[in-house]
């Protein structure tokens, strides 16, 4: 990844944030987002997959991979406005977000806020930020800071290892960035993406939109409301990735990569 990538750090005030962009910077812009817990690795497969026809930006996120230490401030605003930094600095004033999981929910506030910054959308096994919750999802939701504390750090790493991937390497990659974080900080990121989430009766994003799922995918509504999803939004295109999990996009890169460049070229 490293040789087609330039290295580069945005310094805030309390964090050194990691991010890698192309060489090249002549074609339209991608920008991948990686879910919580992960960093830019997590698309190690699709960037030779997309290099040849797009310019790339791949970041760690505050509070991931190389992005620590977190700082004391973090939240999926804090996130979408150290991108929209980076963006402003890179002189990218519109690009395609792709983004897993916790960088789906990114990309779905980005285009809620900033319209006119996305040009399409690819929303890999996240939830809807805008979408009404039933009660007992509300429950869930309001339960979750008390239950997820009691569980033991080894424990909770490989629970949500297991829950995010059936390929044994992605599984091995998981885990070394999950104890990368710490319980702490592994906790907090996971509360303040759910966090986000906003009901807006009658929104639509309107963008071009590939959302993906596992077909394995347990983790909270995402398989569950998607097609629901997929149905209210005029320009979305749903599919289902075989033999995977939460992250899609590297339990089976290869059908997640022709899905991904099928629908790219069709909007370029």
């Amino acid at each position: 990844m490293d040789e087609l990538l330039y290295e580069k750090v945005l310094r805030t005030d309390e964090c050194k944030i990691h991010y890698w962009i192309s060489k090249n910077q002549s074609s339209p812009w991608l920008v991948f987002l990686h879910g919580a817990g992960a960093d830019h690795n997590m698309f190690a497969e699709q960037l030779q997959t997309v290099s040849k026809d797009f310019n790339v930006l791949l970041w760690d996120a505050r509070g991931h991979g190389l992005s620590r230490p977190m700082g004391n401030k973090f939240s999926i605003t804090v996130l979408m406005e150290d991108l929209l930094e980076i963006l402003n600095i890179e002189s990218i004033d519109k690009a395609t977000f792709i983004g897993q999981s916790m960088g789906g929910n990114i990309a779905q506030e980005l285009v809620f806020y900033y319209p006119h910054k996305v040009e399409k959308l690819v929303l890999v096994d996240c939830t809807c930020n805008t979408m009404k919750l039933t009660g007992f999802e509300k429950l869930t939701l309001k339960l979750t800071p008390f239950l997820i504390r009691l569980y033991p750090w080894d424990y909770l790493v490989r629970a949500s290892v297991k829950a995010s991937a059936l390929n044994s390497e992605v599984q091995i990659y998981l885990e070394k960035s999950f104890h990368k974080i710490g319980k702490k900080d592994f906790i907090k990121i996971f509360l303040e993406t759910a966090a986000c989430l906003h009901y807006e009766e009658g929104y639509k994003i309107n963008k071009p939109i590939l959302l993906v799922y596992g077909e394995s995918d347990q983790t909270g509504n995402i398989k569950k409301i998607a097609s629901s999803w997929a149905a209210n939004e005029p320009y979305c295109h749903l599919v289902e990735i075989p033999n995977a999990s939460h992250c899609s996009n590297q339990d089976n890169p290869l059908e997640f990569n022709a899905a991904l460049m099928e629908f790219l070229k069709k909007f370029i």
